[in-house]
């Protein structure tokens, strides 16, 4: 076990055993520091608040993103009841109406909010519809790879269907039984991207979500998660409509900023998004 490793393995024994608001309280000040810091991380996510107009929120943004690792070592499965009792939904209707189709549902998220919880309110959602509760989610290949398989047990716990980068027919097969499948769509990190314009800048997107939807005939939902002051938020924009991978994936892209920009301090990119960037 190396020192990453013990720090994620402290992280989840440790936060768990103090009270919530001495957990978070403690998070929050390493959020601060930080910003004090201003390091890499730090200033690649004012570089992306700043295409929002909301560079002056990066402290906010980095407290969301504390609080997120604080609700993550904390969450457990029988927490399904008080994520949905806690969550605010906006334009629940097309998530609904995709699930009541049968045709398979693609959540195409944001790294915005508590992707964790969310799935965990999407489980006893499902339950409560009387519909299978599982969902498939791809878990991204984590260095060392200890941590890789501490975060894949972790959500497994939770409930969630783990399936490894590249296991496409595992996702296909999930959609085509008219399941659910959760991807993070709007950052690249396996390499299999496209090129499209956000917010008027070049940038290159994951065709992944896109790719689904014409393969399956799933309908691919743009989704933004988030945090209330005591709980959390889910917003649901229009489905996509897949006329070619291209062009979804361009749709999906501009529907994810537009949601984005409503709750800019929610989304938890520190990683260079826009091409300009990655130069």
């Amino acid at each position: 076990m190396n020192l990453t490793d013990l720090q994620y393995a402290a992280g989840w024994r440790l936060v768990r055993l103090l009270p919530a608001r001495v957990a978070r309280a403690l998070f929050r000040l390493g959020a601060d520091l930080a910003v004090r810091r201003n390091g890499p991380g730090v200033r690649q996510l004012r570089a992306n608040l700043a295409r929002l107009g909301a560079a002056h929120r990066t402290r906010d943004g980095m407290r969301s993103y504390a609080r997120y690792w604080c609700e993550t070592f904390r969450l457990r499965a029988a927490d399904g009841p008080r994520m949905v009792a806690g969550t605010t939904v906006t334009n629940a209707a097309p998530f609904h109406e995709a699930l009541d189709t049968g045709r398979g549902l693609i959540v195409a998220l944001s790294h915005s909010g508590n992707w964790d919880a969310a799935g965990v309110w999407l489980i006893e959602t499902l339950r409560r519809r009387g519909l299978d509760p599982v969902f498939t989610t791809v878990g991204q290949r984590l260095r060392p790879e200890s941590v890789y398989r501490r975060f894949v047990a972790h959500r497994a716990a939770l409930g969630f269907d783990m399936v490894e980068e590249g296991a496409y027919r595992a996702l296909l097969r999930r959609l085509r039984d008219g399941g659910v499948v959760c991807v993070l769509a709007d950052r690249d990190v396996l390499g299999a991207s496209l090129d499209v314009v956000l917010l008027g800048e070049p940038a290159r997107l994951p065709s992944g979500p896109a790719r689904l939807a014409a393969l399956t005939g799933a309908t691919l939902l743009p989704t933004r998660l988030g945090f209330s002051p005591e709980g959390w938020t889910i917003a649901f924009a229009a489905p996509v409509a897949v006329p070619d991978v291209e062009k979804a994936t361009q749709a999906l892209g501009d529907a994810l900023m537009e949601l984005v920009a409503d709750d800019p301090t929610g989304w938890h990119v520190l990683q260079p998004l826009w091409t300009a960037d990655r130069r």
